[in-house]
């Protein structure tokens, strides 16, 4: 039947023109932002997965930067550490110096004078092993914790310690001298039961400090494997897109075509009155 008030063939011409477009606007959108799920609207669930996802590799990060700062606040204690063993090493071997009692005065002060220096600096030392406000070593904090999941639920716990003269570790008095032989002898008592505690203590800090980097190591892995697992659900495969945006291109061109053509369709009824 020829009309000129109702043109289905412009109508269905049209309806498959739009929903080019449509697929034409999503293929670009696609390609623009290299993801095939970008909105709630391209899938719900997908977006509501990936979202989730995304807020775990957030937390993730907040979970690397609580453990890189706790493993730094042990670094520094563990380093403190270490230059204490070395200096009581030192004091021990003026101790045992000091405690020869064919000695003379003079040699007996300055090898006092020699041991106060080195006495003093383990102080110097404790009071120094601080970071971002956090001293691990001389006694002002209980623990210090770093978050180990995402969501905050679990955390690692670090010890700390006192190095401070005599402190729990470091038996070695604030004004230990060795003046004298019997002096030298009773300090070097000390710093033999002090060199013991502190290896114990630095092997406890080294301990920690080594769970501290594992798990650092696997919450990366892990933060790697959820964006993976991101990318698979959301990410668009550029290639077949390409694809698909010529091939769109293309019917779009057709569709515009059989438009124009359905739209003419009517102007043949004049033929019909000449």
């Amino acid at each position: 039947m020829a009309t000129i008030n109702t043109n289905s063939g412009a109508m269905i011409a049209l309806q498959n023109l739009n929903k080019t477009n449509s697929q034409l606007e999503q293929v670009q959108n696609r390609i623009n932002t290299g993801l095939a799920v970008s909105s709630a609207k391209d899938n719900g669930g997908i977006y509501a997965i990936a979202q989730s996802m995304r807020s775990d590799v957030a937390g993730y990060g907040a979970v690397r930067n609580s453990l890189d700062l706790a493993q730094s606040v042990t670094d520094v204690g563990l380093a403190a550490g270490e230059a204490i063993s070395d200096l009581l090493v030192e004091m021990k071997e003026k101790a045992l110096a000091a405690s020869d009692t064919s000695l003379d005065s003079a040699s007996r002060t300055a090898l006092d004078a020699d041991f106060a220096a080195l006495r003093d600096q383990i102080t110097t030392i404790v009071e120094n092993a601080e970071f971002n406000g956090t001293n691990l070593i001389d006694g002002s904090a209980t623990s210090i914790s770093a978050l180990a999941n995402a969501d905050g639920s679990n955390t690692l716990t670090i010890s700390s310690q006192n190095f401070s003269l005599g402190g729990g570790v470091v038996t070695v008095g604030a004004s230990a001298s060795i003046a004298t032989a019997s002096d030298a002898s009773t300090v070097m008592t000390a710093i033999e039961t002090s060199l013991d505690n502190l290896n114990s203590s630095l092997a406890t800090l080294g301990t920690d400090s080594k769970s501290l980097e594992v798990h650092k190591g696997f919450v990366s892995k892990l933060s790697d494997a959820l964006e993976q697992g991101i990318g698979n659900l959301v990410d668009a495969d550029l290639a077949k897109e390409s694809a698909r945006l010529q091939s769109l291109q293309v019917k779009q061109q057709l569709g515009v075509q059989a438009l124009s053509i359905a739209n003419s369709a009517p102007s043949t009824i004049l033929g019909y009155f000449r």
